[in-house]
């Protein structure tokens, strides 16, 4: 069921280091996801944007505990010089919380806008740059973490893109997929978006931190745990069962994957111990 498995580049500052290129090579092909939790407060540096293009910024106050970010083009044009140079294929994550309401509850509501977004994929076009897939929002699926949007409402968002990519990519192939909702399952938000997507979505993502935060003292009896491992298959198994029953044509891919959340754990998530999960 799941065929892929995406590796993540959250942020490199120098891209001309010859390590990582070579690593990357070694993979090859090897498909890249950028995106991560903060991919739904960034402002594309676009000529919609007309504002000054500044970097993220702390502030416990706001969602993520981030000020929104900008992405310069001239970092877009950058990482597009070093993913064409390593052979990399592409799977860029896209500000799903743009144009939406955040309520007291942890809902957003209101339709996806897409302006700032289309821009951005416009300026990817006319430079000629290959994306692999377009991938809307991060953990915004079931409860979310820190915010969710409803199944149906990300559904129509989800149909939307596909209309925005088959616009955008006219005359041109092959196009890139429309991948979502790059979050943890949900039985029940997933089954719906499922179903309300099946001409539209090509690729399901979902996340996996099955060991729980970092901060649990606990962590190596639950990774040498053959039994606590296994657990996970349930969550293939519900998530294969559910494509199955459903009209869709759409493939499943982990799209972020580390074992426990929040950074792991010292002496544990990067040591020998943790081969094991």
């Amino acid at each position: 069921m799941v065929s892929e498995v995406l590796f993540g580049l959250s942020f490199v500052q120098d891209l001309n280091n010859n390590i990582l290129l070579n690593a990357v090579k070694a993979f090859s092909p090897l498909k890249i996801r950028l995106g991560g939790t903060l991919q739904d407060k960034v402002i594309y540096d676009v000529e919609d944007h007309g504002q000054p293009c500044v970097p993220f910024s702390k502030n416990t106050s706001e969602l993520f505990g981030f000020n929104k970010g900008c992405l310069p083009l001239s970092k877009w044009d950058e990482l597009n010089t070093f993913f064409k140079k390593s052979g990399a294929q592409v799977i860029f994550g896209l500000n799903a919380l743009a144009g939406r309401s955040i309520q007291s509850n942890g809902s957003a509501t209101g339709a996806w806008d897409s302006t700032n977004a289309k821009s951005f994929m416009h300026y990817t076009v006319k430079k000629g740059y290959t994306i692999y897939g377009w991938e809307l929002g991060n953990e915004l699926s079931g409860s979310g973490v820190g915010v969710r949007v409803a199944a149906d409402q990300y559904a129509y968002d989800t149909i939307y893109l596909q209309k925005v990519v088959q616009d955008i990519y006219k005359g041109i192939e092959p196009k890139p997929l429309v991948i979502g909702p790059g979050g943890f399952f949900d039985a029940n938000w997933f089954e719906e978006f499922i179903d309300k997507t099946t001409k539209s979505l090509n690729v399901v993502t979902h996340h996996i931190y099955n060991l729980g935060p970092g901060v649990d003292e606990h962590l190596v009896e639950k990774i040498l745990n053959p039994s606590y491992l296994d657990g996970e298959a349930d969550v293939f198994n519900r998530l294969q069962n559910t494509l199955k029953t459903s009209a869709t044509s759409a493939t499943a891919w982990v799209g972020e994957a580390g074992g426990a959340y929040n950074s792991g754990r010292n002496f544990v998530t990067n040591a020998f111990v943790f081969s094991f999960w």
